[in-house]
């Protein structure tokens, strides 16, 4: 009996650590600004109704958020003064997009409770909305996150996993994250919506090895259709889907495009081809998309809590461009 109860305090102070090692929680606003949810919601709706390929970028702005400092809205400062911007790290520059998107939830935020919700919060919302409204998975996002007084131009070009850096370069980027291998090959599936340049892939198309071929990995009859708008100089910011089955709907298509190898980018081709424990992920992925879905939500909960400013950390900024003094 006596060991029983120890098991049962044991279980229970388990599952307290776990309740205190985030002070997130979805209801954090409830009370001081009851709207937001539904504010951010609705610009994020009217800019992906404009544009669809904002949905990929609004979800693309929080995981450069969060892998540099943590989810701090760090990306979205402007230079100034002491501040170097995270905008013109290389996995940002002309391609990082979406802050005005940012700047209309801000301001209408203001409008309604001021100084309330910070801009760290407005990009975990819109990351969901976004997956969301592309038909993917929905999920209770955590908030209560502050924002930086600072940027980090040298974090931003280290510590986001890069297009052509190699398996275990990019696993060791999650790690460093508190993010397993799970987690690497779930968030990849982000990229069933939204687009790259052809700077972010050309070396598989023209010299992959240093033999002058294309990447052994990659459909053949593909990389003769993508060299027709990605030349071998030139060309740089030419636009292509990441999932051309798909592009703009938020489902397991990418899976199955590298189960097919035309998985567009190097970074997410060799989950398939490199490992033996990711390859099964991918395939159990390409089997079903429910399983996808419901894991894909609980990883974007645990980078959502990447090392989070609160209680009287951080500020909550007037704009987002820029700290508030």
């Amino acid at each position: 009996m006596a060991r029983t109860s120890i098991t049962m305090l044991m279980g229970l102070i388990s599952i307290l650590a776990l309740a205190n090692c985030s002070d997130l929680y979805p209801q954090f606003y409830d009370h001081s600004c009851p709207q937001a949810k539904d504010i951010v919601q609705s610009v994020v709706a009217k800019a992906v109704a404009k544009e669809a390929r904002m949905a990929a970028s609004l979800l693309r702005l929080h995981f450069h958020d969060c892998f540099v400092k943590g989810c701090d809205a760090s990306i979205l400062l402007d230079n100034s003064g002491s501040i170097i911007s995270e905008k013109g790290s290389v996995p940002n520059r002309n391609s990082a997009r979406g802050f005005e998107v940012i700047d209309e939830i801000k301001a209408a935020l203001e409008k309604a409770c001021p100084q309330t919700v910070s801009c760290a919060d407005i990009m975990a919302l819109a990351a969901r909305d976004s997956t969301v409204l592309a038909g993917g998975p929905s999920w209770e996002v955590p908030l209560g996150r502050r924002d930086s007084f600072g940027a980090s131009l040298s974090g931003s070009n280290q510590n986001i996993p890069a297009p052509n850096n190699t398996f275990q370069t990019i696993l060791t980027k999650f790690k460093l994250k508190g993010l397993d291998i799970v987690d690497f090959v779930t968030l990849s599936g982000s990229h069933t919506i939204g687009n790259a340049r052809c700077t972010s892939f050309r070396q598989r198309l023209y010299n992959n090895t240093g033999n002058g071929q294309p990447d052994f990995s990659l459909d053949q009859s593909y990389a003769v259709k993508l060299r027709q708008n990605c030349p071998r100089s030139g060309g740089d910011q030419n636009l292509f889907f990441l999932d051309p089955v798909s592009p703009t709907k938020f489902d397991n298509s990418y899976y199955k495009n590298l189960i097919a190898k035309t998985g567009l980018l190097s970074s997410d081709e060799i989950l398939f081809t490199q490992n033996q424990q990711t390859m099964e992920f991918v395939k159990q992925y390409a089997e079903n998309q429910e399983l996808f879905f419901q894991q894909f939500a609980k990883s974007m909960i645990k980078m959502g809590n990447i090392t989070p400013l609160t209680g009287k950390s951080g500020q909550i900024r007037k704009v987002c461009r820029k700290v508030s003094s």
